[in-house]
């Protein structure tokens, strides 16, 4: 999904929650993420998990609740840094958030966002924006 820089997107939107949401499962599927570790990202219960599949299809919104929004928002931002950081290696680009990181004291990123939820995921766009200089 492509914006324009000074497009901002309308949140309220079920059609933009839709789009968000099958542009996010498409990046959990190129991460190679569980279905539970799926839900944990975006701050959702086990009971969950048959949303899933509705995202990844682009068939139902994500909930218009803001901390779902914000950590779509920092994901979205690491896959886009990384891009940025690793135009040339697809699987260094997607592999990244599962390889052992001395500055995450030998964590992987995944490990953080999972532990650390919503702080995590933050933490780790963050963390991005450092190595790219920003």
């Amino acid at each position: 999904m492509s914006v324009p820089a000074n497009q901002v997107l309308n949140l309220q939107s079920d059609q933009t929650r839709k789009d968000l949401a099958r542009t996010v499962a498409a990046l959990f599927e190129k991460w190679g993420l569980s279905a539970e570790e799926q839900l944990i990202l975006l701050g959702m219960s086990p009971e969950s998990r048959k949303v899933l599949p509705q995202y990844r299809r682009g068939e139902r919104a994500l909930p218009n609740a803001p901390d779902t929004l914000a950590r779509v928002g920092y994901l979205l931002g690491i896959h886009k840094g990384l891009r940025l950081l690793f135009p040339e290696s697809e699987a260094l680009r997607f592999g990244w958030v599962k390889l052992r990181n001395r500055v995450l004291e030998g964590h992987t990123p995944l490990e953080v966002m999972l532990t650390d939820g919503l702080l995590g995921v933050a933490r780790i766009a963050r963390f991005i924006d450092f190595q790219r200089g920003q």
